[in-house]
């Protein structure tokens, strides 16, 4: 279940970055199709924020695990992208993702943008992407590919 879970949680990355660029384009040309779109993306998001709490304490290197023996959380590197700066960096984009959902609803076109522009930052700066050395190996751009 935990490989499982993994390849949920990468494979949904993919579908956020590409709803969070179409919600973007919309909000940017004032299309109307981002109220739809932007309840999609809420959707998807919600969904990826609850693989993850479940992948941050049960996953490969959840927190039920414990930390390896001597091992100090926040001089680690590695430990403390995974335990704090990952779930909090994307906590904040989903708790962005939502407000400009209810403004999307309005149809205030500029707060969206904004929201969803400094949302995408946010994402982009938390995940980790292979080339990142705080990863370690053996991340891949898409789940079980080689």
């Amino acid at each position: 279940m935990e490989t499982g879970m993994l390849h949920l949680h990468s494979i949904l990355r993919w579908i956020i970055l590409l709803l969070l660029l179409i919600c973007l384009v919309q909000a940017l040309s004032k299309n109307i199709a981002v109220k739809k779109m932007s309840l999609w993306l809420l959707i998807s998001a919600h969904l990826m924020f609850i693989v993850g709490v479940y992948q941050l304490f049960f996953g490969r290197f959840g927190i039920n695990k414990g930390l390896p023996a001597g091992v100090e959380l926040m001089k680690n590197k590695f430990w403390r992208f995974f335990w704090v700066e990952h779930p909090l960096m994307m906590l904040l984009a989903i708790i962005l993702i939502t407000v400009a959902r209810g403004k999307a609803k309005v149809l205030n076109y500029k707060a969206v943008g904004w929201l969803l522009f400094i949302a995408l930052l946010l994402i982009l700066a938390a995940v980790p992407w292979p080339f990142r050395e705080v990863v370690g190996e053996g991340r891949n751009w898409f789940p079980g590919m080689k």
